[in-house]
């Protein structure tokens, strides 16, 4: 089969097309012959740091539309065929992926492969930054960094429809910004954010901040809290130093700081991860989130999917067409 993977750590041009060997599902386990595989920061991080990579050469690629190729001892559930959705532990950028069955979803009814393919990572974190960590409640107003990424446009869409009072974005140019106002946002800031959305509030704050960014960005997002408020962190995109907090931030003002990784959560809680999914699910299936396929691109042209991201130019979703 077909796949894309590096050697070595580096820039896009790291990634290489290659023929490799069939991978065969263990107990517990489903094979996907791939259609799609959507694009995230994540495979960006992991082929230039080497995040959640545990040996080179490395096929990245979390996420996954397809249908079953075989199906591992255990597996009741599933069938050959199925058209599925998944969640993967890399290994998504092939003709041919591996997943554990319990991050295997059926494609919800009304929704074809293409789409499919942005769910399974963004549209769970989404749902659970709203919702699960980030609980927002009617009324409340919430400030999201990355506004026009794929989370970004389905948190934008959730807190809307959760009856948020405000929605309030932060993104790296007026272009990111037109999008983000498109897909829920009452207002969106380019760069600089702090002082803008104290004066948005009336000098309040927000009362939710979700920052996958970290460092500077997370403290600023921090300081931009109202009273009682809480901040999620989900990512560090800076490559910052890991953060700490606590009572000279936390007391003056009573907020709270909490964190969520879907691909951890993935590891440690799987049941959870499946009822928090198909919640999320739900969400796309009622038509309450659409996330928009901004740019598709063969599998062989991965390495450009990778520059367009990494550019810091995209909006949307990103995805890899992988079958023919």
């Amino acid at each position: 089969m077909r796949a894309v993977e590096f050697q070595e750590y580096g820039g896009p041009e790291v990634l290489r097309l290659v023929t490799a060997p069939v991978p065969e599902p263990g107990p517990g386990q489903v094979s996907i012959d791939v259609a799609y595989t959507g694009v995230n920061f994540a495979d960006l991080k992991a082929r230039s740091e080497g995040y959640r990579v545990p040996a080179l050469p490395y096929v990245p690629g979390v996420e996954v539309s397809g249908r079953v190729r075989a199906i591992g001892a255990g597996v009741t559930d599933l069938a050959v065929g199925q058209e599925v959705m998944a969640l993967t532990e890399g290994g998504a950028y092939a003709e041919v992926t591996v997943a554990e069955a319990a991050t295997v979803f059926p494609v919800p009814s009304g929704l074809d492969l293409r789409t499919a393919a942005t769910l399974p990572a963004v549209l769970p974190t989404a749902y659970a930054l709203v919702h699960t960590v980030g609980r927002l409640q009617p009324g409340e107003s919430v400030l999201v960094q990355g506004a026009a990424g794929g989370i970004g446009t389905a948190v934008g869409r959730l807190a809307r429809a959760a009856g948020a009072g405000a929605v309030y974005g932060v993104v790296s140019s007026a272009a990111k910004a037109a999008h983000a106002k498109d897909h829920g946002y009452d207002e969106v800031f380019v760069g600089a954010f702090q002082e803008q959305v104290r004066a948005a509030t009336g000098g309040r704050g927000a009362d939710l901040v979700l920052d996958p960014v970290g460092g500077d960005t997370l403290r600023a997002g921090l300081a931009s809290l109202a009273v009682f408020g809480r901040l999620v962190s989900f990512g560090n995109a800076s490559g910052a130093e890991p953060w700490t907090v606590g009572q000279p931030e936390l007391y003056p003002r009573g907020v709270s700081v909490s964190g969520f990784s879907i691909l951890t959560l993935a590891a440690t809680a799987p049941d959870v991860l499946r009822r928090l999914s198909e919640q999320a699910f739900a969400k796309a299936a009622d038509g309450t989130v659409t996330l928009p396929v901004t740019a598709e691109f063969a599998l062989a042209e991965a390495a450009q999917a990778h520059r367009l991201m990494g550019g810091r130019s995209s909006t949307g979703k990103l995805l890899l067409r992988v079958a023919d």
